[in-house]
């Protein structure tokens, strides 16, 4: 029905002339396809933001587990002392200054308006402390990433390559910087990079059982009869094993993470067992599948190894990225009204058409009002978006002003 009602716009009344001829040169899309590209663009700007609050800033929450945060070169530029600011001082404290966007770091209390801000004092929390000494920062609060220290986008790279994020120090890494082929994509869940496994030493046992080798991401999952060949304790389950046993839904796919998490203290270290075995560093990084920090001994000496080496959040589900992503999803699904259907509804056919006609209209002329932005690798200020709206009514004006001249 969508499609037959998209298709009938060509032949309308009154769209002889300019109008007509737009139509003809442009596709149209039918309702459904428009209904589907924005609840995925929207479900994509949820994931990215990770539930983050657009309104308040976080400081009154202290370190945040996971949040999207951003860094501004014009407030702390090369030279200065990095910072982070919040989703929310972004908006507010920071809408028409160059910003880095920095994804989401774990543990960091935003510093907007602090010492490190010489001439800015936050809108939104003015009383904070001089300094939050517990963040930790890298070379991505300058805008650049990776063991070339280069921008993203970088204006002199011509090598289309892919960026991925150590989920330990949390930078980010052109694939060909990691000494190794990344796998597909869609073939791990995580990557290591080689400096931080030079770090943690110990994470090459656990790779060599499962992690990438090869470029081939080995399956999580062991039988019992490969477990028995290996020595390992058949009693170490999944948390999907572990849920099942107690009639309780899994965490590892779950939105939201319990801020604590009890762990069954094991009665044997797999980490020695597995450090018994023969397995090789190598200078390179890894790629680790999903789950795959449910495979980390929790025994009592191994915890404090990973406290000491700063790393004691590899053994939470809850800090991964995809659970920062679902999280930022389903914050905002349940009850949502669709105000376009809404507003469909109670429109005729004519108007329906009318109004697709409209959107494909905006939907051209903003995708190439914003490619402009994505081409320089700036971010888009809310007066950008005022600016583009603004041109917009006025252009439409001007057509509705000659259609009305016409039919006169």
């Amino acid at each position: 029905m969508e499609k037959e009602a998209a298709a009938s716009g060509a032949g309308l009344p009154g769209d002889e002339g300019e109008e007509g001829e737009r139509s003809a040169e442009e596709p149209v899309v039918s309702l459904a396809e428009v209904l589907a590209e924005s609840e995925e663009l929207e479900k994509e700007a949820r994931a990215v933001l990770g539930g983050s609050d657009h309104e308040r800033c976080s400081y009154s929450q202290g370190a945040v587990k996971r949040q999207a945060l951003y860094a501004c070169s014009t407030c702390t530029p090369p030279g200065e002392e990095p910072a982070g600011i919040c989703l929310a001082c972004s908006y507010e404290c920071h809408g028409t200054h160059k910003l880095f966007e920095l994804y989401t770091k774990r543990n960091f209390r935003c510093d907007c308006g602090n010492s490190k801000f010489k001439n800015l004092q936050c809108k939104l929390f003015p009383e904070k402390a001089m300094v939050n000494p517990a963040n930790k920062y890298n070379d991505n609060f300058f805008g650049l990433y990776c063991v070339c220290k280069r921008p993203y986008p970088d204006p002199d790279d011509e090598i289309p390559d892919e960026m991925i994020q150590c989920i330990v120090c949390e930078d980010w890494f052109h694939g060909r910087h990691l000494g190794a082929i990344p796998p597909d994509s869609g073939d791990f869940h995580e990557m290591v990079c080689q400096a931080c496994m030079d770090r943690c030493p110990f994470l090459w046992a656990y790779a060599s059982e499962i992690a990438a080798e090869d470029q081939v991401v080995l399956n999580v999952e062991e039988t019992e009869e490969k477990r028995k060949e290996n020595g390992i304790d058949n009693q170490i389950k999944t948390e999907e094993e572990k849920a099942a046993h107690n009639n309780e839904p899994s965490t590892s796919s779950a939105s939201e993470c319990s801020e604590q998490t009890v762990k069954k203290e094991e009665s044997t270290c797999r980490f020695q067992e597995l450090k018994a075995k023969q397995y090789v560093q190598k200078n390179r990084a890894t790629f680790w599948p999903h789950n795959w920090r449910s495979k980390l001994c929790t025994c009592k000496e191994c915890m404090k190894m990973y406290c000491d080496l700063e790393v004691p959040f590899l053994t939470e589900e809850c800090d991964t990225v995809l659970a920062y992503e679902n999280k930022g999803t389903s914050d905002q699904e349940a009850d949502r009204r669709d105000p376009l259907m809404d507003t469909l509804s109670s429109m005729n056919r004519v108007q329906q058409v009318e109004l697709i006609s409209e959107y494909n209209d905006l939907k051209t002329e903003l995708t190439d009002y914003l490619r402009r932005f994505a081409n320089d690798g700036t971010v888009v200020k809310r007066e950008d978006i005022q600016q583009f709206f603004e041109e917009f009514q006025s252009r439409k004006r001007r057509r509705t002003d000659r259609m009305q001249y016409y039919c006169s």
